[in-house]
């Protein structure tokens, strides 16, 4: 019983400093938040692709896993057109709660947030973060299962890689339209994803241990597709040289936080 109490507080350290982090970006004006918002998805679209290319895939495939590189192509695949079917639902049925009204994504605009194409990256995020985080939890139930002191050490290190994670997340959420609090609400509940990912495998940790590499691969699917396929195509909208240069840099600084992070935790 201890060793489940050690495991569900440390699940839920994360998510607590996420939200006390997302909570202090709530603090800065509306203004602020307005000039700040374009920068932090640039560097979103970074943290997202660097924890895909960088994390999520490269543990799928490692030995011990013991599962063929083409099932990891293969499951990748899938989770895209996954990703993207659902990406349609959303979108079928935002027109159908306009009683049939055409209407085009105003993707010409940054400032708009409410256009089809924006709203779908919201859902989308929430159910990547969602198994990422049941992911983390499945790791860190492991490793008190292992050992006490790795299990504190595990837990430290998902939770200071999940900080910024956490907070790009909360900034896609804005991106697509959602209030501040509903946003704030979501990264609640999408954290609550460790606890029940650390249950779990604490009382099924043996048969679950297979399917971990395509619970990675489906989450990394669900990363790419959000950076690539919604993020992405809002930056061609900002074509000035200098905007440009500052999407590069930032979306580089993304990609190298998350290696930087990763590289330490090992």
């Amino acid at each position: 019983m201890d060793l489940l109490i050690w495991i569900i507080g440390f699940s839920l350290l994360g998510g607590l400093l996420s939200v006390a982090f997302a909570s202090s970006f709530l603090m800065l004006s509306e203004n602020h938040r307005g000039i700040a918002l374009p920068h932090l998805v640039s560097f979103a679209i970074g943290a997202l692709l660097g924890a895909s290319f960088l994390g999520l895939l490269p543990h799928a495939i490692e030995h011990n896993y013991a599962v063929d590189a083409h099932e990891i192509g293969l499951t990748l695949l899938v989770g895209l057109m996954l990703f993207f079917v659902l990406e349609k639902m959303v979108l079928w049925r935002h027109c159908h709660s306009h009683h049939g009204e055409e209407h085009i994504p105003e993707l010409d605009r940054p400032d708009h947030h409410g256009g089809h194409h924006h709203e779908a990256a919201g859902p989308l995020i929430l159910v990547g973060d969602t198994i990422h985080n049941f992911v983390d939890g499945i790791l860190i139930a492991a490793a008190f299962m292992t050992d006490i002191h790795l299990g504190i050490v595990t837990a430290l290190a998902i939770a200071a890689h999940e900080i910024p994670q956490e907070l790009g997340d909360f900034v896609i959420l804005l991106h697509s339209g959602f209030s501040r609090r509903k946003a704030l609400y979501f990264n609640i509940l999408s954290s609550l994803g460790t606890v029940v990912g650390a249950l779990l495998a604490y009382f099924t940790l043996a048969d679950m241990q297979h399917l971990l590499p395509y619970i990675l691969v489906i989450a990394a699917s669900s990363f790419i597709y959000v950076a690539v396929a919604d993020l992405i195509p809002g930056l061609h909208t900002r074509i000035k040289p200098r905007e440009t240069l500052q999407q590069i840099v930032l979306i580089a600084l993304g990609v190298i936080f998350i290696f930087i992070t990763h590289s330490t935790l090992h």
